[in-house]
């Protein structure tokens, strides 16, 4: 079959928004959780963690069968799974919030609900790596880094669409973000069914051991290759730092800076027509306008930038804009709180925007090319269990004090440029 690279990339694009946009669309409603559910941070962070958890459990095994029996039945399967997932969430936050006076802090069969949801679309998860998997195949090693970008274009996207449309419908009903989210992975399905050629040509002959599906095993396997082991341990612990110091943004927002409820902040004229903003909606703007610069940059600038650059200076760069983003945030105050948010959160897209297509190309460089899928799963699972720890401690940090998070993120973060110098000065590159 000949494979049409617009219909790969679309499809590609479709499943990474819908992996973003799974997510994006109901974090206006986790405040909501804690606020109006009376769901505590901890339970919350656990929540957001589990899914991330169920991820880096299945990922080998989804790396794996995408090597032996192509990407698209493995791709196919995991946007099933997400639909079943979403479809559980929706349901659930339906029931409590319609007999929310009776349910109120929820009870340990609702809690278990949004776990169990969280959970199933986690462990069809590997949409994302999947479709990474996708993008490597129809990729060179020279411009891997410019379709990486790929990525980074469909999660700014998300964060584009996603929050402003689950604040919105946030406002009206509580169900709507997740029957919205729903309705997508179900377009999502559709697309990949109809339209997704086979990138890679099966190899039925590859085994697939239970060792090697021992994600524990992965992890042991990645972190004692000489050639990526620092790198990998760097990817891990960004994550574990970006996801601890973002997977609160919103509640942060809404409980320090008081940005809750219909008090008018900025008005503008546009077109005759007064357009005003009020604090309630700030947090979902700046979500929106963090997606904007990750599409800039991870969508248009990050092949000029490489070329430019090279993804070494790249990725250090980016490290030091995401801790300069969290400095702003935590120096920040309810009367300049605009300001700080604003820019430090453009620091972290761009920082973000930066760091990871930049630092998945320097690991792949260093990697053969044979077993691209389990490759690419394995470092989904490291991005996957550092996210599950990042969610996790933010929640126990949030708890004693909110900058916490940010404290914690930014300490790991200059860890993580100490490993990325060390990874690129002294391990080997391949022959």
């Amino acid at each position: 079959m000949r494979l049409s690279k617009p219909a790969i990339l679309f499809c590609a694009f479709i499943t990474l928004l819908n992996d973003r946009l799974g997510e994006t669309v109901l974090l206006p409603l986790l405040p909501k959780l804690k606020t109006t559910f009376g769901i505590s941070a901890q339970t919350l962070g656990l929540i957001g963690g589990s899914y991330a958890l169920s991820q880096f459990a299945l990922a080998p095994l989804i790396g794996a069968l995408s090597d032996r029996y192509g990407r698209k039945p493995v791709i196919t399967y995991c946007v099933i799974g997400s639909v079943i997932g979403l479809s559980l969430f929706a349901l659930t936050i339906g029931y409590w919030n319609s007999n929310l006076s009776i349910l109120k802090g929820g009870t340990p069969l609702l809690i278990s609900l949004l776990f169990a949801a969280r959970i199933i679309d986690g462990a069809s998860g590997g949409t994302a790596a999947s479709a990474t998997a996708i993008l490597a195949d129809i990729s060179t090693p020279e411009n891997r880094a410019k379709t990486f970008g790929l990525i980074g274009a469909a999660f700014g996207l998300g964060f584009i669409i996603g929050p402003l449309l689950g604040g919105l419908l946030t406002n009206i009903a509580f169900t709507l973000p997740g029957i919205l989210a729903t309705l997508f992975a179900i377009f999502n399905l559709i697309v990949v069914f109809l339209f997704l050629p086979e990138t890679y040509i099966p190899n039925k002959d590859i085994k697939i051991k239970k060792r090697a599906l021992n994600p524990i095993t992965q992890l042991i396997n990645v972190f004692t290759n000489p050639l990526v082991n620092r790198l990998a341990f760097a990817f891990f612990l960004f994550f574990m730092a970006f996801n601890g110091l973002t997977s609160f943004l919103l509640l942060y927002l809404e409980e320090v800076f008081k940005w809750v409820g219909n008090e008018p902040v900025l008005s503008y004229k546009i077109f005759n027509y007064n357009l005003t903003i009020v604090k309630g909606l700030l947090p979902s703007l700046n979500l929106a306008w963090v997606g904007v610069v990750a599409i800039v940059v991870q969508g248009f600038l990050i092949g000029k930038l490489v070329k430019q650059f090279g993804e070494t200076k790249l990725t250090m760069g980016g490290i030091g804009f995401v801790i300069a983003g969290s400095f702003l945030l935590i120096i920040g105050n309810i009367d300049n709180a605009i300001a700080m948010v604003f820019t430090g959160c453009t620091l972290l897209a761009l920082g973000t925007g930066l760091v990871i297509p930049s630092l998945r190309a320097i690991i792949s460089k260093k990697l053969t090319s044979s077993g691209q899928g389990a490759i690419l799963g394995n470092l989904q699972g490291l991005q996957s269990l550092g996210s599950f720890l990042g969610y996790a401690f933010a929640g126990l940090a949030y708890k004693n004090n909110p900058s916490n998070p940010f404290i914690l993120g930014m300490a790991l973060l200059i860890f993580v440029a100490y490993l990325v110098y060390g990874g690129i000065r002294f391990q080997p590159k391949i022959t």
